[in-house]
């Protein structure tokens, strides 16, 4: 079993740390979290032990799940990997894109593991959509949240909008050619509402859209690719793929027919995937030991939290142009 621990023990951190004791593959050992009076009442919530620093915690485990804020996260994952120790590190990787690199490269020297949390990966939706994704052309994408005072101390982008970007990123294999981006800041001191365009150089174009101040909760993707359409709903947990297929001999009789005169017709097929019901954050966490047990790439790893993360600074980059304006990489 993996000895494993919790650095920070706020709302997810204790989300974090009710799953970890449910997965057999760990030996959930304690955590840290540098607030007295809400470490004590972890410990009694959950019959756990609090440790009073994150060195005391690290000379304990195999590994750490790092559920801190994002400020703290490469100080905290760096002392880690120093001491060898895998780690699970929620999103954004890091608060810099310096600071990613620089994890990069201990992780590498110290030859441990390290899992970033984007863990939209892990819905059942994406899970079920994902294998008909093989070729999109347009992406679209909506990721709206009714305000909430929680992560408004960063952008819109960092906060939500990543979550699309790594999808994104998972499901096109190509570089970006181009980015644009507008952004507004409506109540708080960083951008609330964002939209940006990522173009690639296979020709795909990726349209996100993210606001934390919308009057209902949204998180839906739509892949638009040959004779394929495929609707995500990461909120729901609900697929809708429409397919075009050539006939080949007699017509099915349910399928609704296109007739394309002289190039023949083709059928529209309904397809509704089935979705098995899963909690995403388990399964994540589930993954990171096993990519430990295994000697194996995490699910996603930390050059993926880097690539996510060095998009969406490029992202924040275009909104800082005077409002009303659009600037092109």
């Amino acid at each position: 079993m993996i000895k494993i621990g919790v650095l920070g023990a706020g709302h997810l951190g204790k989300i974090h740390i009710r799953l970890l004791k449910e997965i057999d593959k760990y030996e959930f050992v304690g955590f840290y979290d540098p607030n007295p009076e809400n470490a004590e009442a972890v410990a009694k919530e959950f019959g756990i032990k609090k440790f009073n620093s994150i060195d005391e915690l690290l000379d304990q485990v195999d590994a750490i799940d790092i559920v801190t804020p994002t400020i703290t996260h490469y100080d905290c994952a760096s002392k880690a990997i120093k001491k060898s120790k895998h780690v699970f590190i929620e999103k954004p990787v890091t608060n810099t894109i310096e600071e990613a690199k620089s994890l990069i490269g201990l992780s590498k020297e110290a030859n441990v593991k390290v899992q970033v949390g984007h863990v939209e990966r892990f819905n059942p939706a994406f899970i079920a959509g994902r294998p008909y994704c093989s070729s999109p052309m347009f992406i679209e994408t909506h990721r709206l949240a009714q305000f909430n005072p929680r992560g408004t101390d960063v952008s819109v982008v960092l906060d939500l909008m990543i979550h699309d970007i790594d999808i994104i990123l998972s499901v096109v294999k190509s570089n970006i050619k181009r980015i644009s981006a507008s952004g507004v800041a409506v109540v708080s001191e960083s951008p609330d509402i964002c939209n940006a365009r990522v173009e690639f150089d296979n020709g795909c174009v990726a349209n996100l859209t993210a606001s934390r101040i919308s009057m209902k909760n949204m998180r839906k993707s739509r892949f638009f690719q040959k004779d394929a359409y495929i609707s995500i709903d990461f909120l729901d947990k609900k697929v809708d793929v429409i397919r075009l297929k050539n006939i080949i001999g007699e017509a099915d009789p349910l399928a609704v027919t296109i007739d394309l005169g002289a190039k023949g017709s083709k059928q529209i097929y309904f397809e509704n995937p089935d979705i098995s019901p899963t909690n995403a954050i388990k399964m994540e966490l589930e993954t990171f030991a096993d990519s430990i047990i295994s000697n194996t790439t995490p699910k996603v790893s930390i050059d993926d939290g880097y690539k996510a993360l060095d998009v969406a600074y490029k992202i924040i980059e275009k909104m800082k142009v005077t409002a009303g304006f659009e600037q092109e990489a």
